[in-house]
């Protein structure tokens, strides 16, 4: 374990709404392209169906729906971050994925009550660099037990 790992933290740092959003770069596998996603029956809403990556069949969530944000049109920006979850692999669609950075531990503040619009819930802390505030999500928060009950089933 070298040093640096306390002095930094390296998130992808990624868009949803106006926000900027942030998952250690550990938690993610790769970032796709939007694609066509198969629907699949009786799922939860925010479970958008299934794509087919390098041979896996992956279940992908739409964010905006998870967060009770409105849902908008996919465009060239929007991506989908593949993170590894347990012992799967979860597709997460996002407005854009935008950079691969390192933050500062220090930087690292725990969430106040409200910030923007995921619920708090989901927030493990707010880091603060120059003009951006990036919200890091705990991805183990956003999807409980249940939900990855819901996206087994999915996977079908």
């Amino acid at each position: 374990m070298s040093m640096d790992t306390e002095v930094n933290k390296k998130v992808i740092v990624f868009q949803l709404q106006d926000e900027e959003y942030a998952v250690p770069v550990e938690q993610v596998s790769f970032i796709e392209r939007m694609e066509p996603i198969t629907r699949v029956p009786r799922v939860a809403s925010f479970v958008k169906g299934v794509i087919n990556l390098r041979g896996v069949v992956t279940p992908v969530i739409d964010l905006r729906n998870r967060f009770n944000m409105t849902e908008t049109e996919h465009t060239e920006a929007t991506r989908i971050i593949i993170i590894q979850l347990e012992e799967m692999e979860v597709g997460l669609i996002v407005d854009a994925a935008n950079d691969v950075i390192d933050i500062p531990v220090q930087s690292i503040e725990q969430a106040p009550e409200v910030v923007g619009a995921a619920s708090v819930d989901y927030i493990e802390g707010v880091a603060k660099l120059e003009e951006r505030l990036l919200l890091l999500l705990d991805i183990q928060k956003v999807l409980t037990p249940e939900d990855l009950e819901e996206i087994k089933k999915a996977e079908g």
